[in-house]
């Protein structure tokens, strides 16, 4: 079954598609670009929070849930997600205002970072309602923490995290190593970032295994406009 993962990476979007023992890679400069390129039905999921608060003073639950599962050591990398006006906000002094407006607090630089990515994804998702099924919200420290039972116990810039991660996928998808070396040859230290590369890939892995994974939080809410505000893993016992 073919099957997507997606990270945000400094060209765009770093994908990898797993189609059986078959793992291609790539870099697109928008994500209508891979939805367009991908086949009916095929499961895309991707870093980047995807349903959001119009106005809401506590933040989404499965932000709240995944940064309970990663505490205390990778609680840190789950950032708030703003409401939907801020992320349409021309300037961060105007995102800052609207989200104290409407959530009761400012917002990250972090958080403002990705917000071009954020509406992005919400304005397709918008636009073609019938993709909402397949393209779904993903955090890679939640994929990892779903495939271990625990959070991963160094940070991703680091070498030991690296490889941590690296031995954790090679656990579920022998073919990791290669297809991390292959991305990193052809894309790393330009397009994509090491990190983004095995985030990509985790997401893969969760995506080919969509019909046994599960939700942050088991029962997802919906945002005002229908999606879903969820995060998706992969929890498997073979690496317990």
């Amino acid at each position: 079954m073919e099957a997507w993962g997606v990270d945000g990476c400094r060209e765009g979007w770093f994908f990898f598609r797993l189609d059986g023992d078959e793992a291609q890679c790539g870099v697109v400069s928008a994500i209508s670009e891979l939805a367009a390129r991908s086949s009916e039905g095929a499961p895309i999921l991707i870093d980047i929070p995807i349903g959001l608060h119009d106005s809401s003073d506590v933040e989404r639950t499965c932000d709240l849930e995944a940064r309970r599962a990663l505490s205390p050591i990778r609680a840190s990398s789950v950032f708030p997600a703003p409401c939907r006006s801020a992320v349409y906000a021309p300037t961060y002094d105007v995102a800052v205002k609207r989200n104290r407006e409407r959530m009761g607090k400012g917002l990250s630089k972090q958080s403002w970072a990705i917000s071009p990515k954020i509406r992005e994804v919400d304005s397709l998702l918008q636009a073609e309602p019938r993709l909402r099924e397949r393209i779904r919200e993903v955090h890679p420290e939640v994929c990892f923490w779903g495939l271990t039972g625990r959070p991963m116990p160094h940070s991703k810039k680091t070498r030991e995290g690296f490889r941590d991660r690296l031995e954790v996928l090679s656990g579920v998808y022998p073919d990791a190593p290669g297809a991390v070396a292959r991305a990193f040859l052809d894309y790393g230290g330009f397009e994509a970032l090491r990190d983004d590369i095995i985030d990509a890939l985790v997401a893969a892995v969760c995506a080919s295994h969509i019909s046994e994974c599960r939700t942050l939080p088991s029962q997802p809410g919906v945002d005002p406009t229908g999606l879903r505000m969820e995060m998706v893993y992969w929890q498997t016992t073979l690496l317990r």
